[in-house]
């Protein structure tokens, strides 16, 4: 089974909790927006730490370290049959900050041409009623994890 490990980022701003998700870059996602927003993260060998793996991956498409008090969420699984690890960080960044690293891929398609794209063209804070349309549905439990441990 493939396994991605990712990073929750929160802020608690008054009452509200938000969650800081990102969009994936590349032309595929130029056009959509709600349903398509994700935590931070990526794929794994099975010799590497999943922790160290989330770090690493939120390091790459935020541009940013990150350090602190993991809170280990309880594991999903995506659409496609991925199971995704994932652990909770309470900081801030902000959004314009984020510097993701870049992926090549043939575009347009059949095109033989292959162009450079960021994995991820940007992020945001979100409530939680806004975050539950923009993220990918089945990481949905994620927040409400998060939301149930912070309660």
């Amino acid at each position: 089974m493939r396994q991605s490990a990712g990073l929750l980022l929160y802020r608690k701003t008054g009452p509200e909790v938000e969650f800081f998700l990102i969009h994936p870059g590349g032309p595929l996602f130029v056009k959509k927006d709600l349903g398509v927003w994700s935590v931070p993260k990526g794929e794994f060998e099975n010799d590497e730490e999943p922790l160290h793996a989330a770090i690493r991956e939120f390091e790459e498409e935020v541009g940013t370290k990150i350090d602190g008090d993991f809170i280990e969420l309880q594991p999903i699984i995506q659409k496609g049959g991925k199971k995704v690890l994932c652990w909770a960080i309470e900081g801030d960044l902000d959004p314009e900050t984020l510097k993701s690293n870049t992926f090549e891929m043939q575009w347009p398609p059949k095109s033989g041409k292959m162009q450079s794209f960021v994995e991820v063209d940007r992020g945001d804070w979100f409530v939680y009623e806004k975050a539950i349309l923009a993220i990918k549905d089945r990481q949905i439990p994620l927040l409400d994890q998060l939301v149930t441990l912070l309660a």
